[in-house]
């Protein structure tokens, strides 16, 4: 059987390990809506976003990631019902060997959320998708495009183009 052959997700001669900033993108799989709920605000009042068991899990690994591996500073991020957005800086300290790559902080992550989840009940084989979605910032004009999508994702949340009803 001739399975289909996968596009590369990550730019070509590029070194994930170098500083730079990125902005990051991880997929619940099937779309599933298991890290939050986001309630419409009544009137004047804005949409609400409310983590589940499994958001807070996730919440505190990124929070985490930090302190995992020197050098990483987690900018911004938003938890959405079924994906996560990050914005992350690295700084790569000069002589340390190896550097971790993105996909290597990445997978970390993935892969303790998951088995946190499992703990406290998460039926699901996987918790995320296999791969993830990553923009190399390009300059203050860009960093601060995502910065400003991140923080408007939940009011945008209807038109997402994650959104499943």
């Amino acid at each position: 059987m001739d399975l289909p052959k996968r596009k590369p997700t990550r730019l070509r001669g590029y070194d994930y390990s170098t500083s730079g900033a990125y902005f990051l993108t991880i997929c619940v799989k099937d779309k599933k809506q298991l890290l939050s709920k986001i309630t419409v605000g009544q009137g004047l009042a804005p949409a609400e976003n409310q983590l589940t068991q499994y958001g807070n899990v996730a919440k505190e690994q990124i929070e985490l990631l930090e302190k995992r591996y020197n050098g990483i500073k987690i900018d911004k991020y938003v938890i959405m019902p079924n994906h996560i957005h990050i914005l992350i800086s690295c700084k790569m300290p000069a002589g340390a060997s190896p550097c971790p790559t993105i996909s290597d902080i990445i997978c970390t992550f993935k892969s303790i959320t998951t088995r946190l989840c499992k703990k406290q009940g998460l039926n699901e084989k996987h918790l995320f998708q296999s791969s993830f979605y990553d923009h190399i910032i390009r300059g203050e004009k860009d960093y601060q495009k995502i910065w400003e999508y991140i923080d408007t994702n939940v009011i945008r949340w209807s038109m997402d183009c994650y959104f499943n009803d």
